[in-house]
């Protein structure tokens, strides 16, 4: 008996688009789940579903009496099934290429595992009643999914070889240094919103004891960190002649981060608006992936494999092969 992936894989060969596609579609909707969720917080519908994984000791879904909240808390929910279908479809795709890509195959089946400990973890934060520490521990989880997402979409457009460095080992190390302090960054960033106003519920939750202010201006002093190693990494590259891509991902990380500092600012002066606060949790998804993107273009992994779909089709019986060209000594 051979398992369903293997059964697909004997009877399905996709293009490489069609695997890229795949990914691509995952990355969009690991986005997506990060700013739906923010938005449960945002509305006050932390608790729309006062248990889980039922809504109510009554109900699997909400009932009227829960009202819009119930409806927003439950339609994030249901957005799981969702991730976890862009998971198993990027999976299926990458276990049925051909020639085989093992190294993508477990990047869909970590992409799956990955939503489904997020799934519990997002169930504990709603038993601990918004729990601001595991609230915060389930943003950082979607930040993993997001994370292997532009892995899986980056490694689409790759081969399978050893991976061969495109700049110096002093500029490698910089562009990792920036990552770090751009994780640093978003953790920071979960403190801000752990300690600011938005608990995600209308009832009273606890708090992250630590001076909102304070806070606040430790996450900007780490984001001038960061817009500043870019520019220097900016600059890097371009008196180090490197290739034309890892100057092009620093240059759309600067971009990026520039527009969500203003945001940022412009949030802070005005007292924390929902929608600002959305759309700079919206912007943090996007920091990230420059952030990875910049990462990953400092190496080559070669050509994508010639796939099997791509390979002319044999020569059917009674036809006559196309000429060949013949030299002569």
């Amino acid at each position: 008996m051979r398992n369903p992936l293997a059964f697909i894989a004997g009877h399905w060969t996709p293009a490489p688009r069609t695997v890229r596609r795949a990914a691509a579609a995952a990355l969009v909707i690991a986005v997506v789940i990060i700013v739906t969720g923010g938005a449960v917080r945002l509305t006050g519908s932390g608790l729309g579903c006062e248990t889980w994984p039922r809504c109510s000791d009554d109900s699997l879904t909400p009932t009227g009496e829960r009202g819009v909240h119930g409806a927003i808390e439950f339609g994030n929910r249901m957005l799981t099934y969702v991730v976890t279908a862009a998971a198993v479809w990027v999976t299926v795709a990458a276990r049925s290429a051909k020639p085989r890509r093992r190294s993508l195959t477990r990047l869909g089946w970590l992409q799956f595992w990955v939503v489904m400990s997020n799934g519990v973890i997002g169930g504990i934060t709603v038993l601990t009643d918004l729990n601001p520490y595991i609230v915060a521990a389930h943003f950082l989880a979607a930040i993993s999914l997001l994370t292997v997402a532009v892995v899986t979409w980056q490694r689409t457009a790759e081969g399978d070889e050893a991976p061969r460095p495109l700049v110096g080992a002093p500029v490698r190390r910089g562009v990792l240094a920036l990552a770090v302090l751009a994780a640093a960054l978003l953790v920071v960033g979960t403190a801000v919103t752990g300690s600011g106003k938005h608990a995600g519920d209308s009832s009273d939750i606890d708090r992250m004891p630590f001076d909102w202010t304070l806070i606040t201006r430790t996450h900007s002093a780490l984001a001038w960190l960061v817009v500043l190693g870019t520019l220097a990494l900016v600059a890097v590259l371009r008196l180090a002649d490197a290739p034309a891509g890892p100057r092009a991902r620093a240059r759309d990380l600067l971009l990026v981060l520039l527009g969500q500092g203003v945001i940022g600012y412009v949030q802070y002066f005005l007292d924390e608006p929902e929608l600002l606060v959305g759309i700079h949790l919206f912007g943090a998804s996007l920091v990230w992936i420059a952030v990875l993107r910049l990462l990953l273009s400092t190496r080559d992994r070669g050509p994508v494999p010639a796939s099997a779909a791509a390979e002319p089709a044999p020569v059917s019986a009674g036809a006559r092969p196309a000429p060949t060209a013949v030299t002569t000594a």
